[in-house]
């Protein structure tokens, strides 16, 4: 039986064509993530650093955001920054 995998990336490279040329494969990515194939199925993305850290960092913001959410109707508490020093 045969699964079919969804292809999360507008460019798509071969295993092997990432092992004669890695840095050629992630150009042709322009920026963005690039499927690497094996017998036709993604096994992972090659993702260039740019590309993660704004990953990471909307990763980042989405937990903040949730962080705020789940805060947001408890009660202030007033503090002095000058008690603290």
């Amino acid at each position: 039986m045969s699964i079919t995998h969804p292809i999360l990336a507008d460019v798509s490279a071969g295993i092997s064509e990432l092992k004669k040329n890695p840095m050629a494969v992630v150009r042709q990515g322009d920026g963005a993530p690039v499927a690497i194939l094996n017998r036709n199925e993604p096994v992972f993305y090659a993702i260039p650093a740019k590309a993660f850290e704004l990953l990471m960092d909307k990763l980042e913001d989405m937990e903040l955001a949730s962080i705020v959410e789940v805060r947001k109707d408890q009660p202030e508490i007033e503090v002095n920054i000058d008690d603290y020093l």
